[in-house]
């Protein structure tokens, strides 16, 4: 599990993240959603390492994620732009990835299901923005990460694509895997998501199940429940998420 216990991060002048806590377990989805500029992108880069608190702890499995990076090796990331050397075939990106890691069992139960294979030898630099994705999507679960983290996912995906990648998301969901999402398509989360988490000018506005979300808004669907926070209503947390870096309840069926 991932619990990030009061983080706080700024630049310069400006709060970004002020004091969020918030607990993404394993065997659920997390959708993070939250205007732009609401700190999201900043604290998935906080997980990932590639940014500096300055205050609180990230905890994974307990433990405060350390400086040499290995906890890494546990976590499949998408970015919202995936970005290749242009000039490596999509057989050379997914040869080099396995020469990084060389003693990790692979799954390429994605690349198969994508038919990146029809891909092989084409440069990644003449690949479509969809293509890429695919490739991006594929190389997040390639060594079946205990946690996914996925920014815009479906973004460029064609509906086929799309429902492939939604399968290896459930697949990884019941595998016990811990999933973050990131997603302005509010519809597509919804068929996701078992929690959710508002961000808003740095500062967590709601975590908590879905199910929760609807009921305390009064709506039956995510993208309207959202909308109304976004229009300033002001819902309690979900079950144990604001008081403790944790969520703790059974998972939606």
């Amino acid at each position: 599990m991932i619990a990030l216990d009061g983080i706080r991060k700024a630049y310069g002048t400006r709060s970004v993240l002020a004091g969020v806590s918030l607990g993404l377990v394993p065997g659920r989805v997390t959708g993070l959603v939250g205007p732009n500029g609401s700190g999201k992108t900043t604290l998935i880069k906080l997980i990932l390492g590639l940014a500096r608190l300055d205050a609180g702890r990230i905890l994974l499995d307990g433990a405060a994620i350390d400086d040499d990076g290995r906890y890494r090796r546990r976590i499949g990331y998408a970015p919202q732009a995936p970005r290749f050397p242009e000039n490596l075939s999509v057989g050379e990106v997914f040869a080099m990835l396995r020469a990084l890691r060389p003693d990790d069992a692979s799954d390429e139960s994605l690349l198969q299901d994508f038919g990146l294979r029809a891909e092989w030898d084409t440069a990644v630099g003449a690949l479509s923005g969809g293509w890429r994705q695919k490739v991006s999507l594929a190389c997040a679960f390639l060594f079946t990460p205990d946690v996914l983290i996925l920014d815009e996912p479906t973004a460029g995906l064609d509906p086929i694509a799309a429902g492939v990648f939604k399968q290896a998301v459930r697949h990884a969901r019941d595998a016990g895997r811990t999933v973050l999402i990131t997603s302005h398509i509010l519809s597509e989360l919804e068929e996701l998501a078992d929690d959710v988490a508002f961000l808003s000018e740095g500062q967590l506005r709601f975590a908590g199940p879905v199910a929760t979300l609807l009921e305390r808004t009064g709506m039956r669907r995510l993208e309207p429940a959202i909308a109304a926070l976004l229009g300033g209503l002001r819902v309690t947390q979900g079950a144990g998420a604001a008081e403790s870096p944790s969520i703790a309840h059974p998972r939606r069926a």
